[in-house]
């Protein structure tokens, strides 16, 4: 790590929570990074590379910038996480430093030293919360972003997962919350030109649901209840719920992020289909969107099916906007073409009324993302979510997305949507995607049955030369396609 992060190091054990600490710590971020930048124009000016001078400011950012939002946890955590999925945009010569030390931020966090968890357990449990569990072990299992998980056996036998949120932490997000606005600029170290208030805005709303562990609690049981006895997924059912502490079945399993790295393809497949269609049944089966398919709440187990955790980022779903929406765009792009997609833009409040709109270009960036969709067989992965991520957040002023909007009624779906493409592409997960996707809605599935009834090899919004078949690598042969 670099010294200008050593020195946030601490021996306790227990994130700060002090509001005059965590504002000094997440000060530094902006000051640091200046003062790099200051020094690199003197380093250029002796001589030294340009590039090797940029990698080096990039590579110390990215360690000032890991250290200090893995010590702090609550919303930085979040951010971070989040930025180590949509880093897959950066390109391979500058992305690296973020890479290594952002992905960190998934699994690498301080854990809570045993007399803060015990302080924690006896403020949600009482004085004797030992009595309620057969064992308990005093080491962290897992983290969450405002939390960590033990693992322990209940009175009656079962193997469960404690978690505890961090003591201070509801107030100590708060006050993240307000300084995570004023440092959102860093964001553009990562990807130039994104809406960084608009995905800080995200950030904290979602923040704010995790905080509710009742809500958390209910969201788990409904989950529970309605995929309960499922072929293809496990979710945990939550024993007891008090205060800043839930108390569900364990789950044995392959983290999703250890299959990532050493999965067999064909694990690494059906994690994916299912990760996928869990998030797209969830609406269907428990009236709950689950907006954080994030690859650490996943587990597959050794029968096959995925054990899904963590369901602090839920809401009701979908919404009528969103019902409407999604029908519309499935016939515009598929059948209707740009005309059609223009009045979706519109109707559907994805730009301005009366603002101009390049329709043409939108229609261009939009192709690519939607080619899962034109196969029957599709394999993901980073190359072509960089290259789509790449195009969207571009800097140059001719972007189309510098015209569009995001109303407020699609923002937890587009969070979950761009996290789920996240994890197949690091999953590298390849299918039936666009049979998933049918299941949406009957609207979607409509569309696409008379796409392929039209037997092109093109979405109607594409322009034939820009849209290329996909590589073979990209699709999958199957018997019988």
């Amino acid at each position: 790590m670099g010294d200008d992060a050593h020195r946030f190091r601490g021996s306790t054990g227990r994130p700060p929570t002090r509001r005059l600490v965590r504002n000094a710590k997440l000060a530094t971020l902006p000051v640091a990074y200046a003062g790099r930048r200051a020094a690199g124009v003197g380093k250029r000016a002796m001589g030294r590379p340009p590039a090797e001078v940029q990698r080096e400011i990039q590579q110390r950012t990215a360690q000032h910038i890991f250290e200090v939002l893995g010590e702090l946890r609550g919303c930085v955590t979040k951010l971070g996480q989040l930025l180590s999925i949509y880093e897959l945009a950066l390109p391979d010569g500058t992305g690296e430093p973020y890479r290594i030390a952002l992905r960190q931020l998934q699994d690498s966090t301080p854990a809570m030293l045993p007399p803060t968890v015990h302080a924690a357990m006896a403020a949600s449990l009482g004085p004797d919360w030992r009595s309620q569990f057969r064992e308990f072990d005093d080491r962290s299992a897992a983290s969450a972003s405002i939390g960590q998980v033990h693992r322990a056996v209940w009175q009656d036998g079962r193997a469960v997962a404690v978690k505890i949120m961090y003591p201070g932490a509801r107030a100590a997000v708060h006050g993240d919350l307000q300084q995570l606005r004023r440092i959102s600029v860093l964001a553009t170290v990562f990807i130039p030109g994104a809406d960084v208030h608009s995905l800080t805005d995200g950030i904290s709303a979602s923040i704010e649901q995790e905080l509710d562990y009742l809500a958390e609690a209910r969201h788990q049981r409904t989950f529970a209840a309605a995929f309960a006895d499922d072929p293809d997924f496990l979710v945990p059912e939550v024993i007891t719920q008090c205060g800043d502490v839930i108390v569900s079945e364990w789950v044995d399993g392959i983290s999703m992020p250890r299959l990532i790295t050493s999965g067999t393809q064909a694990q690494r497949d059906r994690a994916g289909l299912l990760a996928l269609r869990f998030v797209i049944a969830g609406w269907q089966r428990a009236g709950l969107l689950y907006a954080d398919p994030h690859p650490g709440n996943f587990r597959l187990l050794p029968d096959g099916r995925l054990g899904v955790v963590d369901f602090g980022a839920c809401t009701p779903w979908p919404p009528a906007e969103f019902l409407a929406w999604l029908g519309d765009l499935a016939e515009a792009v598929f059948n209707g073409g740009v005309p059609a997609l223009e009045r979706v833009i519109r109707d559907h409040g994805f730009v301005a009324p009366g603002r101009d709109i390049d329709v043409e270009a939108a229609a261009e960036m939009l192709a690519p993302l939607l080619e899962p969709l034109q196969y029957s067989t599709f394999r993901m992965s980073t190359e072509w979510l960089g290259g789509i991520v790449r195009e969207a957040t571009s800097p140059r002023l001719t972007n189309v997305t510098r015209q569009l909007t995001v109303p407020g009624y699609y923002t937890p779906f587009g969070r979950a949507l761009l996290t789920a493409l996240g994890t197949l592409c690091q999953l590298g997960t390849g299918g039936a995607l666009k049979a998933e996707f049918a299941r949406a809605s009957p609207e979607m599935a409509a569309a696409m049955v008379a796409f392929d009834r039209r037997e092109t090899a093109h979405l109607a919004i594409a322009r034939a030369e820009s849209t290329p078949a996909p590589p073979q690598s990209r699709r999958l042969r199957v018997v019988g396609d």
